[in-house]
This record gives structure tokens, C-alpha cells and sequence, in this order.
């Protein structure tokens, strides 16, 4: 009887699950909607309850749309943003936020809460910082503790157990409290080549009774991505899902670095080849044989995607989000959207399509932006600054009105992205984490255009594996490997991605996107010279 592995990926909004067999050829997927309540004051939130009922009715409908029998499921692997579950001692949710809406009880990846606290955490410093690139986000997992400690004592006192939202799923499919070494060694700081928490570091910030108590509401036991958890899918779940109880659930992964598992290996060797996970936000992925210190770029995490090897992330916090902030900023806006519904379309869509429309060649394009440059970080600089205070510089915006003129902004700030990746990877390759290409995944680097202008503005070669959706492969890799269809992550990855397609960088556009970089360059620097001397003058 032919086997099968399920993927399951819950991205910022919605959750996603893909049938695949055993060689990553994708059967039938499906995708259900979660909602994501946003406030002021960097406030983002879900409904655990919400998340896991669109999980279940995607894999029902996958494997509907696949014509399997669901016996011949093998495994099932989970990825997701890294966002925090707060779950209280029956195994309820508990609200992170307004006492109103106990139904919210995850803090999203996005919210930045908790901005001072991770700001005090870095001011203290500490030898685990080493490990995230010197500095503490807040959009990792211990500066919101912290927050919710402060400001819902009674919250944070009831939580039987804080789990990043992936080891949420593997708990809520198996009942399995074992943490993935892949959450709590890149948001939570565990140290995973010691194979330790550091409880130091929680007493130094103010959060010593999770140390206490032997770290048993954040993770006291530990494994590697693909490890089969419990005794695999509970009756509960298994009828929820519509799979048989048994079904082997593996240790999963956050969503970018499945998409990392999903491509970097297409090529044979995954240390020369950089993930670049292109969705709401953008990650990169470098994986290294041994670890490399990079300032401002999250890691070396050890076994954190790849077990046995190094991983340092970077990325933006705002990718796909900055490019549809960005093209809502324009007054052809409206009259551009109209234009892509009446095609069918997305807007981002459109705009790339045009662009290619407008020019001989998808490496021409760039002319289309001469006047104008995108520093794109509405939400911060995630690397190689770690900065979640700097915001967008826009340069060069004119009094025109047509929908043409929003294409050159649309390109300019996909370029801008570009700028913001080659400086990451030059980052990187001055300490120790050199690449030689590029593999991108996530539906907002799908278009030809997009790939292109990467290729171009990075100077690298971009590829795109075989697979139509990579992430879920690469949580599809995991289950196979829990199913004991292969015998670790490093065989499944090779024999179940392949690369498809290819962009070079055009040398003719070479000179104009090594001075585009350089504008970049000058204008993410005044940008914070500005913010700074402004900072300097009006602090007491």
C-alpha cells in the first residue's frame, strides 16, 4: 500500500495542509482562514481554538481532495509562526490580552508589546544573548513573558504551560509536552548545543520561577525536529482530523525554517545555499557546519532546522506586509485595484505583471524605479541591525497620479527587499556564513519578476524547487522521517526536493544595482542618524 505524509503549516493567516507521497510530489492541499485582532500599541493576537479547528478541517479536506485512504497516512509534520500560547492547567486558553476576549489567548509573532522589556533585557546583557546575535527581540518568546508577568500577574501565575504555537500543535495532536528544539533554542534561548537552559539569564530578567521549577511550563524536555512524539495522534485528534489514532506527529518546526527544510537541500549541499522564506515577513536561513557569530543576525542556533547543524536567521519583520503597506501609500491605489479585480488578480499581482509588461526583459524593470528608493522597514530592522525602532525611508515620490507610476514604486520596494538581503548575506559572509545561492519560497517570491530583481539586486543566483509549496514540504519531510520512511532530516531533504528554475543575475544591470545599494546604504544610515540626534535633543 502506498504512504503518504501530511504537512500542516499556520501562517499569519490561516492554516494550510498538503498531501504529499513519499518523493515531496504534492497530491491536494487546503487552506481555512484565521483571524488576527490588531490594536495600537503593537498589539496582535489569535485564538488558539480557532487555529486548531482550521488545522483540522484542512487536513480533512487535503486528504478528500487527494482520494487516499487516510490509513495510508504515514505522518504528519507541523510548522508555524512563532507566536505564544498561554494554556492553563485544564488545558484552556488563557487571555494574553483584554480580560474581555478570553478567546485570544496566543501573542502573535508580530505583537511588539513588549518592546521595553526586551530593551531591559538587552541592557543587562548576558552570555545567551551571544546566541541571538547579541540582542533580545520582542518578537521572541522571553520579553513577552516578561510582559505578560508584569502587566497579567494573575494570567502568568495560572499558566500551566507557555508553548511556542508549532509545539502547541504537536500537544494538541499527541499530547506530547516535548518542546522542539527548533522553537525554544531560536525565541526562547535554549542553549541546544549544551542541551540546557541557562537559569541565570531567567533570574537576571525577572522570570527565575520558570528556572524554579525546572523550566516544566516552558519546556523540560527537548528533542530534535522529526522526532516522533508520544504514541503519535491521539483518538481526539485523530477524529478531529479524520486520520487514524497512531498516525506517527513529529517535533516540528517555525514556518520559515520549514521552508528552509523545503528547499535548500534541492541542490545536494545545504550549507551553500541560503533559504530565503519570502511571506508576510521574510526570513533567511544559513546553515553552517560550525557555528558563525554574526552582530545582529539571530543564532548560531545549533539543530535548530537541521539536526546536527548550525542555523543563522535573519530577515525583515515586515516583507510581503512593507510591499502592501507601501503600495497603500500611492493615490493610484484605488484605481489600480480596480484594475487587478477585474483581472482576477491581487494587487501585488498585477503591479509585477505590468512591470513585466512595461519592459523587454524582467532584469530591465529596475529602470522603471530611477527616481525613486524604498528603505522598506515599517516594522523595524530585524538584521543585521536588530533594531525594532527604525521605519520606511521613501525617496524620490513625484506628483503623479497613474497606476503606471505606482508599478515603479511597487518595483522600487521589492529592490529595496533585494538591498536589505544582500546586505544581510554580506553580513553574514564577512563572519563565517558565506552562500553561493539562493533558494526562495513563500508565495510573495512566486513571481518571475520578483525572482529576478533578487537575483539582480543581491548579485546571487535564485532558485525555486519543484514543489509548488515548500513549506508545507518541509513539514511534510518531518513527518515522514517520524513515520520511519527515512532515517533522519538530511536524507528526506535531498530525495524530496528538487530545484526547478533558475534565476541569474544580469552582469548589465550589475553597476546600476551596486549604486542603487549604495543609496540604500546612505539613507537606512541618515534615517538613523536623524532618529538618533532627534532622540539626543529632546531626552531630559
Amino acid at each position: 500500500m502506498d504512504q503518504y505524509v501530511i504537512g500542516i503549516d499556520v501562517g499569519t493567516g490561516s492554516a494550510r495542509a498538503g498531501v504529499f507521497d513519499r518523493t515531496g510530489a504534492l497530491l491536494a492541499s487546503a487552506r481555512r482562514p484565521i483571524a488576527l485582532h490588531r490594536e495600537d500599541g503593537g498589539i496582535a493576537e489569535q485564538c488558539s481554538a480557532q487555529v486548531w479547528q482550521a488545522v483540522c478541517d484542512s487536513v480533512r479536506d487535503s486528504v478528500a481532495q487527494a482520494g487516499i485512504d487516510p490509513a495510508q497516512v504515514a505522518g504528519l509534520g507541523f510548522d508555524a509562526t512563532c507566536s505564544l500560547a498561554v494554556i492553563g492547567p485544564s488545558g484552556q486558553g488563557l487571555p494574553v490580552g483584554d480580560p474581555a476576549h478570553p478567546e485570544r489567548d496566543i501573542i502573535v509573532w508580530m505583537d511588539h508589546r513588549a518592546v521595553d522589556q526586551a530593551a531591559r533585557i538587552n541592557a543587562q546583557g548576558h552570555a545567551v544573548l551571544d546566541y541571538v546575535g547579541g540582542r533580545i527581540s520582542p518578537e521572541m518568546q522571553t520579553p513577552k513573558l516578561l510582559w505578560l508577568r508584569e502587566h497579567r500577574p494573575q494570567v502568568y501565575a495560572e499558566a500551566a504551560h507557555f508553548l511556542d504555537l508549532t509545539d502547541f500543535l504537536t500537544w494538541k495532536a499527541t499530547g506530547a509536552l516535548e518542546r522542539s528544539a527548533c522553537t525554544v533554542t531560536c525565541k526562547w534561548t535554549y542553549l541546544a548545543h549544551e542541551g540546557r537552559w541557562d537559569g541565570s539569564y531567567f533570574r537576571q530578567i525577572g522570570l527565575g520561577d520558570l528556572a524554579d521549577d525546572g523550566f516544566a511550563r516552558i519546556g523540560a524536555r527537548v528533542v530534535d525536529p522529526g522526532t516522533a512524539l508520544g504514541r503519535g495522534l491521539s483518538p481526539e485528534a485523530a477524529a478531529a482530523m479524520g486520520l487514524r489514532p497512531g498516525t506517527a506527529v513529529a517535533a516540528g518546526l517555525i514556518d520559515a525554517h520549514a521552508g528552509g527544510v523545503g528547499t535548500v537541500a534541492a541542490g545536494g549541499d545545504a550549507t551553500a545555499c541560503l533559504g530565503y522564506v519570502f511571506g508576510t515577513s521574510s526570513c533567511t536561513m544559513t546553515t553552517t557546519r560550525d557555528p558563525a557569530f554574526v552582530p545582529g543576525v539571530w543564532g548560531p542556533y545549533f539543530s535548530a532546522m537541521v539536526p546536527g547543524m548550525w542555523l543563522n536567521e535573519g530577515g525583515q519583520s515586515a516583507a510581503g506586509a512593507a510591499i502592501d503597506q507601501l503600495v497603500q501609500l500611492h493615490p493610484a491605489t484605488a484605481r489600480a485595484t480596480a484594475l487587478a479585480e477585474a483581472q482576477g488578480k491581487a494587487l501585488p499581482h498585477w503591479l509585477a505583471d505590468r512591470a513585466l509588461a512595461l519592459v523587454a526583459s524582467p532584469s530591465q524593470a529596475v529602470r522603471l524605479a530611477d527616481p525613486l528608493h524604498v528603505v522598506p522597514e515599517f516594522l523595524g530592522n530585524r538584521a543585521p541591525f536588530a533594531d525594532p525602532h527604525a521605519r520606511a525611508v521613501i525617496m524620490g515620490l513625484g506628483m503623479e497620479t497613474e497606476p503606471d507610476a505606482l508599478v515603479a514604486l511597487y518595483v522600487a520596494g521589492i529592490c529595496g527587499l533585494g538591498y536589505g538581503l544582500r546586505q544581510i548575506i554580506e553580513t553574514q559572509a564577512r563572519h563565517g556564513a558565506p552562500v553561493q545561492t539562493i533558494a526562495v519560497s513563500g508565495g510573495a517570491g512566486a513571481h518571475p519578476l520578483t525572482r529576478q530583481l533578487l537575483a539582480d539586486a543581491t548579485g546571487l543566483p535564485v532558485e525555486v524547487t519543484q514543489s509548488p509549496e515548500p513549506v508545507l514540504l518541509g513539514s511534510a519531510m518531518l513527518g515522514a522521517v517520524a513515520a520511519g520512511l527515512f532515517p533522519d532530516l538530511g536524507r528526506a531533504m535531498p530525495a524530496m526536493s528538487r530545484i526547478a528554475t533558475r534565476c541569474t543575475p544580469d552582469p548589465a544591470t550589475r553597476a546600476l544595482h551596486d549604486a542603487r545599494h549604495a543609496a540604500f546604504l546612505t539613507l537606512q544610515r541618515t534615517a538613523r542618524e536623524i532618529r538618533r540626534s532627534t532622540e539626543e535633543r529632546v531626552s531630559p
